[in-house]
């Protein structure tokens, strides 16, 4: 199970800083004198085609930042996981804290997004992790565990989807959990899972703190939020994996 860096944009970009920063990585990638890890780039979704683009004939992955549980119908301002596929997509996320927080989105809800994408032939990145009020009344086991068994889709083999822990609080606050927090977790969500599935750690990973994060043992990689943004922070992320995993 090798690592997977995935750089998730959020809104932000515009087609040149997006041309800029994603053959940047492709022109750093090929010229890498190292095993490089996966690499997946999440724009905003007028984006994805000029990233696409972009990446053409690299190793670079594209992903989209959500999708619709139906393939298709009347559902203004969604998009298909089908669609994604279609313009080229490898993957897609599903079930962000911010989705979840600000569309309101249930475990259900985020189950049939996984489903969409699985049948899409896509491979789901799905996110879970605890608020800071859930966190200090003790709880984070507890949600963590109720989001993977819900949020899941049934029967899925582990190299079918990838898991994302992102602490909700430290997501964009400059604050990370400590190492025994993130390991711990992690391996909850492989025991919940009930096998060795992908999960990446997501919540103010950066350059300069990529390395400690990625040699805690059970993180298989990292879901990048601002530093994806930065070519050189997000380079320094991808050189801080770890070889040969």
């Amino acid at each position: 199970m090798g690592y997977l860096i995935a750089g998730n944009w959020k809104m932000n970009g515009s087609r040149g800083s997006a041309i800029s920063l994603a053959s940047g990585l492709v022109a750093r990638a090929n010229a890498a004198q190292m095993q490089l890890p996966g690499i997946v780039l999440c724009p905003p979704g007028p984006l994805l085609p000029t990233v696409i683009s972009a990446i053409s004939g690299s190793a670079i992955a594209a992903g989209g930042q959500d999708c619709h549980a139906k393939d298709k119908g009347a559902h203004t301002g969604d998009t298909s996981a089908s669609l994604l596929a279609d313009i080229g997509c490898r993957y897609v996320i599903v079930g962000h804290s911010e989705r979840r927080a600000d569309h309101g989105e249930t475990d259900a809800a985020v189950r049939a997004k996984a489903e969409a994408a699985l049948k899409a032939g896509l491979i789901p990145i799905i996110c879970v992790g605890e608020t800071d009020a859930e966190r200090d009344r003790g709880g984070t086991d507890a949600v963590v565990t109720r989001q993977i068994k819900g949020s899941i889709p049934a029967g899925v083999t582990a190299g079918a989807i990838v898991v994302a822990y992102e602490p909700v609080w430290a997501i964009g606050t400059g604050r990370t959990a400590t190492s025994g927090d993130i390991a711990s977790v992690h391996a909850l969500i492989r025991k919940v899972f009930g096998g060795e599935v992908s999960v990446l750690y997501g919540g103010s990973v950066k350059g300069n703190n990529a390395a400690e994060i990625l040699a805690i043992p059970g993180v298989s990689g990292a879901l990048v939020g601002g530093a994806s943004l930065d070519l050189d922070d997000f380079w320094r992320i991808v050189e801080a994996c770890p070889h040969g995993k």
